[in-house]
């Protein structure tokens, strides 16, 4: 299933023996559009310092009491290496990271996560293969603030079209799926979705994503609300209107329809 970042925001976590805080943010990798980490505002038992959580980390989600339970401690999670979350996060960072929670280093291999599709398959693996050179964790940021990133604006071939509100991830593989363009200052109330791959370019310096596609293809483009659901046929609709291939990467079940959460789905449990 499909779920809105926005909506994500504010979910209780929790660890194996008491409560941790709420998810205030996550961090997305620019390269593979996935959502790498949860941030974490924690309770009193961190002095206030935010904290990163891996969706490898999940014990199971709790989707109508919104509520992420963790397979970690409260001392695991307090003795977590200290990040800035405020800063770029470095690949140095990441590594001190997988190497305190015992994940191999996921961009070593081809897949969403590591060699898999799955970010359960990463905890996994083990914490065999995460020794490494200096020169492998040096290289650069790839993860980027969902809250910078929302609001961006989205730039057409011919000016400006909208801008970034919101972002659908499959909630399996923690892929960004689409990305909610707001049109609504140019055509009052009309929401659209773009894939994040069929951006030509981002400048993080002008904060704009840059598409190889005319404002009127935009206007024109299916409308989507949140009452729809992101089928099959609405994939193949959209990817054909902007002659894109419907993109299938780490789809566990390709046969079912991607649903979006909304408030018409409750009472409903997924257990990773």
């Amino acid at each position: 299933m499909l779920r809105s970042l926005k909506d994500l925001e504010r979910y209780k976590a929790s660890a194996t023996d008491g409560d941790i805080g709420r998810v205030v943010n996550f961090l997305l990798d620019d390269e593979r559009w996935i959502v790498r980490y949860l941030v974490i505002e924690p309770g009193s038992f961190l002095d206030g310092r935010q904290v990163l959580i891996s969706p490898a980390s999940f014990g199971k989600a709790e989707w109508a009491t919104r509520h992420f339970h963790l397979a970690l401690t409260m001392e695991k999670v307090r003795n977590s290496p200290s990040i800035d979350v405020d800063k770029p996060v470095s690949r140095q960072h990441e590594g001190d990271f997988s190497r305190y929670y015992g994940f191999p280093y996921y961009w070593r291999a081809p897949g969403l996560w590591g060699w898999g599709s799955y970010p359960d398959g990463l905890a996994a693996a083990g914490s065999g293969e995460t020794t490494t050179g200096h020169s492998e964790l040096s290289g650069d940021v790839h993860l980027r603030s969902e809250r910078d990133l929302r609001r961006y604006q989205i730039q057409g071939t011919d000016g400006a079209i909208g801008h970034v509100d919101d972002f659908l991830v499959d909630d399996e593989t923690w892929e960004v799926r689409f990305l909610v363009i707001d049109t609504s200052h140019w055509w009052f109330g009309k929401r659209v979705l773009i894939a994040p791959h069929w951006a030509s370019r981002i400048s993080w310096d002008e904060s704009k994503v840059y598409v190889d596609m005319s404002r009127q293809k935009i206007k024109n483009s299916p409308e989507w609300n949140t009452s729809l659901a992101i089928n099959l046929e609405y994939e193949a609709r959209l990817a054909d209107y902007y002659g894109r291939p419907v993109h299938r990467t780490g789809s566990a079940h390709p046969e079912e329809a991607l649903l979006v959460h909304s408030g018409m789905h409750r009472g409903e449990e997924k257990t990773k």
